[in-house]
């Protein structure tokens, strides 16, 4: 299936692919670009050094330096950054040739900006969808990074971001997608709440309704709703899962023709989240409740947890479900990656947790093979299929352990002719 190179139903400036700039933007030597990652958190820094260890220069942005060191180490420089100040990140950021989003997207569009001014290529994790529901605000900024001849790559995690390419490669093996389904599974065995990623993005995906896509048309979901079983690859296997606000859901069917699409979340995050929004204690609010989202756990916090067995174990998973049709055939594609354990991130002396992880790695491998010859902002999904297929090679060689499967469903029904 070949799959648009514009929003369906979306006046968006075409984006360009293919050509001699796609074979420029192969075989990137590693290092060769300065990174300024802004946001030194659990993700971020665990982000700074992958990058620091495979040969970029790199350096962070935080507006607390002391937390920031906690994270990061003392062996890279981390300089004073204010997310909410355009001149703030745009000063810190100096230098670089590609700026990071890793602070929360509540900040986008303003760190945005102070990659616009830079002139530099732009990075981030996730949207903040506070405008439209339905369209990532990064959006805005297409023409103004055409203008530049930069490359502004969101939403290029792990979730949303690997999960992205999954359900693209799915696509690619058919003729006609009908469904979608994208099903995480997030789970912390610890006797209080404990923080093991972002605090912020955690309370904001908790409190926002569910973006789901049905017969061709954006709703918003129930929250916690439409609950059913997953089972995901060993060790987990079957677990509940609920609605959840994911940024895939808004971007997906614009580039990829299909019917359905919905993202779901299981494991005891969830079943945590999901009984206090039925007990009323989970609202919408610009001040999280840090009994229920206590500030990230930093690798040290993390260490000290589990030596008191207060933390004991934590899971990340991501499945990905593409069902349409081959020619006659009804086809099922499924691809799932099962992250390494928190146990064994820590046995492997790997700082941080498995979502963290999942999302530095994620991140790390997209900046490696950055299609800098692109111009505009483009969400994983956008990038041409031989891109995308690199991007995945990469990552299976940096580790990624991607599960495929393919069922037969039934055939496509017979029109009898009257």
């Amino acid at each position: 299936m070949a799959l648009t190179s514009t929003p369906v139903g979306e006046d968006i400036r075409r984006h360009p692919a293919g050509g001699d700039g796609e074979r420029r933007g192969e075989g990137r030597e590693e290092g060769d670009m300065r990174v300024f990652v802004l946001g030194a958190g659990a993700t971020g820094g665990l982000l700074a050094q992958l990058l620091r260890r495979r040969g970029f220069t790199v350096w962070c942005g935080d507006r607390d330096l002391s937390r920031a060191h906690r994270f990061v180490g003392r062996h890279l420089e981390c300089r004073s950054a204010n997310a909410r100040s355009m001149r703030s990140v745009a000063r810190a950021a100096q230098g670089c040739q590609l700026l990071v989003n890793a602070a929360p997207a509540v900040y986008n569009q303003t760190v945005i900006r102070a990659a616009l001014r830079l002139r530099v290529h732009y990075l981030d994790l996730a949207s903040h969808l506070s405008r439209n529901p339905f369209k990532a605000e990064q959006f805005r900024f297409d023409d103004d990074f055409a203008r530049r001849r930069r490359l502004a790559l969101i939403n290029a995690g792990a979730a949303p971001g690997l999960t992205n390419l999954l359900v693209a490669a799915c696509a690619d093996t058919l003729d006609k997608v009908d469904r979608v389904r994208i099903r995480l599974f997030e789970d912390t065995q610890s006797d209080t709440p404990v923080s093991t990623w972002s605090a912020e993005v955690a309370h904001d995906e908790a409190v926002s309704r569910p973006r789901i896509y049905r017969q061709g048309r954006f709703h918003l979901g129930k929250r916690f709703g439409e609950a059913e079983w997953f089972r995901f690859p060993n060790p987990i296997g079957a677990s509940r899962v609920v609605l959840a606000a994911q940024d895939e859901a808004v971007t997906l069917p614009r580039y990829i023709p299909m019917n359905d699409l919905d993202v779901k979340i299981g494991g005891n995050e969830m079943q945590r989240l999901r009984r206090w929004f039925r007990q009323g204690k989970l609202r919408p609010s610009a001040n999280r409740v840090n009994r229920r989202f206590p500030d990230t756990a930093s690798p040290a916090d993390m260490a000290e947890l589990m030596r008191r067995g207060q933390l004991r174990n934590a899971r990340f998973a991501v499945c990905v479900s593409v069902s349409g049709w081959r020619g006659r055939q009804h086809l099922e594609r499924c691809r799932c990656c099962v992250f390494p354990s928190l146990w064994q991130l820590r046995r492997d002396g790997m700082p941080g947790a498995p979502i963290a992880f999942a999302s530095a790695q994620s991140a790390a491998v997209f900046i490696e093979n950055l299609p800098t010859h692109l111009a505009g902002v483009y969400p994983p999904e956008a990038l041409s299929a031989k891109v995308r297929a690199t991007i995945l090679r990469s990552m299976t060689r940096r580790g990624f352990r991607i599960r495929r499967e393919t069922t037969a469903l039934s055939p496509r029904p017979v029109r009898l002719k009257k």
